[in-house]
């Protein structure tokens, strides 16, 4: 439906009850008690709260796409390799002989980290390939194997036994493996019309190092309106977005190469969005960005960890955070129970980040993480793991803080939070209830109308 002009009456800005004229592609007036005009479609808010659209900072929308065709191997659905073996099996009955099966979500909680042997049992008469939930990981039985041969490398990337076979495990390895499958590409339509129900009108990839197919599937997804929100992609040469850089925290480069690759980053006009989920990978990165100086726009992805006397660093290099509030709700007791005891009490910081000037703004690294920014807002106030234990409970932070990230600008994450004025894109949110009480209890079942460009994309 294209909205050519829209009256939204008694709706809810900035905590005050106004209308709100939308003209084309833009907000052109805000004002008590508008006159609607020829033409016009008023849609009444009823002290609805309007914000403008939120934007997802880190998101890996083909990996989210391809998960709606895969089998649910990990935690709370799995939790041991007999209903492994089930969920695997019971997908495997409506392929065809010879199908692959993909399963994604899978935590070592279940069975330890499997090899192409343990999947050879569970499942012998079909290829099958298991993603690690923490998205570094494939796992491939020997049929799989056997018919990906070719694009096996002798990299560290292809784990091998002490005879030199392939373990079946394969580290980083998504560009290499994408060529050698012969899977149909994912339908993004489903997953841009989620988002929109969410309420988000913009997202930014930040899958790395994407090939010329991957690109291609995203900008005809973006040309043909299945992905309706705006798209800004890390892993593209030149565009608008930072240049992301994903520290392999088994192989970690040295310091210079690192270095070399900001620097040159820089020298492009982009700045860098660095994955980090350790203490050495985080230490590493700030020393690289001292010795290549630092760029507007630098970020930390995850920050898994954040030691607190690395805060005046990230502060005097103007580093921005970009965080998952989501990943402590769904795998919390898990961190806690196995990452290193003196790292534990600085996983995911958010509150003190912001207490030392640093920009913070979450995200939802789906499909990782909670594709619905609303979870993640009420995971940022409340930090409680599956089990209702609290991680750091002095990380907490106002629902309204989390929101305020996402509606921060694309290049600015965590930043200045944009506002309805006159001026403003039409890129908007529209809730059924005031702000306050969507806060109350954070649900995307608020998100009423979402509108992009002045076109609605959500309801359709």
């Amino acid at each position: 439906m294209t909205v050519t002009g829209m009256l939204l009456a008694r709706v809810e800005v900035d905590g005050a009850l106004c209308d709100v004229r939308i003209r084309g592609t833009h907000v052109t007036e805000v004002g008590v008690r508008l006159r609607s005009q020829a033409g016009e479609e008023v849609h009444d808010a009823r002290g609805g709260a309007l914000l403008p659209g939120l934007h997802d900072h880190h998101i890996h929308l083909l990996a989210l796409a391809a998960r709606a065709g895969s089998v649910d191997c990990g935690p709370p659905s799995i939790t041991s390799l007999d209903s492994l073996a089930a969920a695997l099996r019971s997908a495997g009955r409506d392929l065809p002989p010879g199908g692959w099966l993909r399963g994604t979500g899978y935590a070592e909680s279940v069975a330890g980290l499997p090899d192409r042997h343990l999947l050879d049992r569970l499942v012998p008469d079909r290829p099958v390939r298991i993603q690690h939930r923490g998205g570094a990981l494939w796992i491939l039985n020997s049929r799989a194997l056997h018919a990906v041969a070719p694009a096996l490398d002798d990299s560290s990337d292809v784990e091998r036994d002490a005879a030199g076979a392939p373990t079946g495990r394969l580290w980083r390895y998504d560009a290499r493996l994408r060529p050698a499958l012969p899977t149909a590409p994912p339908d993004l339509g489903p997953v841009g019309a989620r988002l929109a129900s969410y309420g988000i009108t913009g997202v930014t990839d930040a899958t790395p190092d994407l090939d010329t197919g991957a690109l291609k599937l995203l900008h005809d997804a973006s040309a043909s309106g299945a992905i309706p929100q705006s798209l800004h992609l890390m892993g593209a040469d030149g565009g608008d977005a930072p240049h992301k850089i994903h520290l392999r925290d088994h192989d970690l480069p040295a310091l210079e190469a690192l270095t070399v690759r900001i620097a040159a980053a820089h020298a492009a006009g982009r700045p860098v969005a660095v994955h980090c989920v350790t203490r050495e990978s985080l230490i590493l990165t700030l020393v690289a960005l001292q010795e290549a100086g630092p760029h507007p726009g630098d970020r930390v992805e995850h920050a898994a960890v954040v030691p607190p006397e690395v805060y005046p660093l990230l502060a005097e290099y103007g580093v921005r955070v970009v965080t998952q509030p989501t990943l402590l709700t769904t795998r919390g007791d898990d961190y806690l129970r196995d990452v290193e005891p003196a790292d534990r009490a600085h996983l995911y910081p958010y509150a003190s980040l912001l207490a030392h000037g640093i920009p913070v703004a979450a995200s939802s690294d789906a499909p990782y993480g909670d594709p619905d920014p609303w979870a993640s807002i009420a995971a940022a106030s409340t930090r409680s793991t599956p089990s209702g234990r609290v991680v750091s409970p002095a990380e907490r932070v106002p629902a309204r803080v989390a929101l305020e990230g996402f509606l921060s600008p694309p290049d600015e994450p965590g930043g200045r939070v944009r506002r309805v004025t006159p001026g403003l894109r039409a890129d908007l949110c529209l809730l059924s209830v005031p702000l306050a009480e969507a806060l109350a209890g954070p649900t995307a079942g608020h998100v009423a109308l979402v509108l992009r460009n002045g076109r609605v994309i959500h309801p359709r």
